[in-house]
């Protein structure tokens, strides 16, 4: 859920390079100058939609702010092309309070809104969506780990499974068998199940009876 930001805020701790994003030239250096008198690095230019992918990637900011004037669905336009293509989080800043804008911003890829004459509403704005940019991205981190994890686990079952009933064992002495085997060769137990399932028998098929 994207919230506005009105806390007072202090110097930032770190100083960011900033992207600001405007199609009126006025307006983006009234931007641009507020960002600097926080301590960020500015990258600032006027831009169009179709512009605005190679800016991104030319600059590769830490936070990209966009500053949205009448044209909502330019702005909203805006906003999704940036998020597409940056590496940082999305700040839109508004003229005033607006709900419908910021609900229809987040779905877009904004992070934080904030209004846009104020320097400490623009640095929590800052703080708030680089912070929830991280947590996003550890958390992602945390569910591709996790995914992999369930990947293996399941290469892991079906070598069992094949190794069960190639050589009539139980489940337990399946998966011993496959980590002995990669005890053996230096090899991790997941390796060693895909090259079962590859057609590794491990052991000679045993002769029934």
């Amino acid at each position: 859920m994207i919230r506005g930001v009105s806390t007072e805020a202090s110097r930032p701790a770190q100083a960011l390079r900033v992207l600001a994003a405007d199609e009126d030239e006025t307006a983006l250096r009234r931007t641009a100058d507020l960002l600097s008198r926080l301590g960020h690095d500015v990258t600032s230019f006027a831009v169009d939609v179709s512009a605005v992918g190679d800016r991104v990637a030319e600059a590769d900011p830490d936070a990209a702010v966009v500053v949205v004037h009448r044209d909502d669905e330019h702005a909203l336009d805006l906003i999704a092309e940036i998020a597409s293509f940056a590496s940082g989080p999305v700040v839109a800043l508004l003229d005033g309070e607006d709900a419908e804008f910021a609900r229809r911003a987040a779905e877009r890829g904004v992070d934080a809104v904030a209004g846009r004459h104020s320097e400490a509403a623009l640095q929590s704005a800052l703080e708030l969506a680089v912070q929830r940019y991280a947590d996003s991205a550890r958390l992602a981190e945390q569910v591709g780990q996790l995914e992999g994890a369930l990947d293996r686990r399941a290469v892991i079952e079906r070598a069992k499974g094949v190794l069960m009933e190639r050589h009539g064992v139980d489940d337990r002495a399946a998966f011993e068998l496959m980590r002995s085997h990669a005890r053996g060769r230096n090899r991790t137990v997941v390796d060693t199940a895909r090259s079962v399932l590859d057609g590794d028998a491990l052991l000679p098929d045993q002769p029934d009876g």
